[in-house]
């Protein structure tokens, strides 16, 4: 049975967006779900009560559940993530060094064809979503 998928159909058919999903070796299911206007604490338990249900339906093994926003610096997994968040700051970390560097923190440009521009202080840098180890947003305060 596949965990992922089935929080993936809920949380979308219940109106938000699967962010991130977690499972810990100790039993732990991490969920973290967004929506345009933000998430609110009535957001997180309407889709933990309903992912509970679902997994005493389903028989998923596990000890706890936590159903929380992805946060100020919320992690880009998805293609669309990067076309959504164009224009906002970002911090991306490599598999692979590029030009001697794994880092790299600028505002997020067009994506085409798997390929970011990332604007680095007004250098351009072109990076290969395959290559990314993680992307966050970079909160602006």
């Amino acid at each position: 049975m596949d965990v992922l998928k089935l929080v993936e159909t809920t949380v979308n058919g219940l109106g938000y967006e699967l962010v991130d999903f977690e499972r810990s070796g100790r039993g732990l299911l991490r969920v973290f779900i967004d929506k345009p206007e933000g998430i609110s604490v009535d957001d997180c338990q309407r889709v933990s009560n309903q992912l509970t249900r679902l997994f005493l339906v389903e028989n998923v093994d596990y000890d706890r559940l936590e159903v929380s926003s992805p946060g100020l610096d919320r992690p880009l997994k998805k293609p669309a993530d990067f076309i959504r968040f164009a224009g906002q700051k970002a911090h991306l970390k490599l598999r692979l060094p590029m030009a001697g560097r794994k880092n790299f923190s600028g505002i997020i440009g067009t994506l085409n064809e798997g390929i970011l521009q990332l604007d680095m202080e007004g250098s351009v840098v072109a990076i290969e979503l395959s290559n990314l180890d993680k992307a966050r947003l970079v909160p602006v305060l």
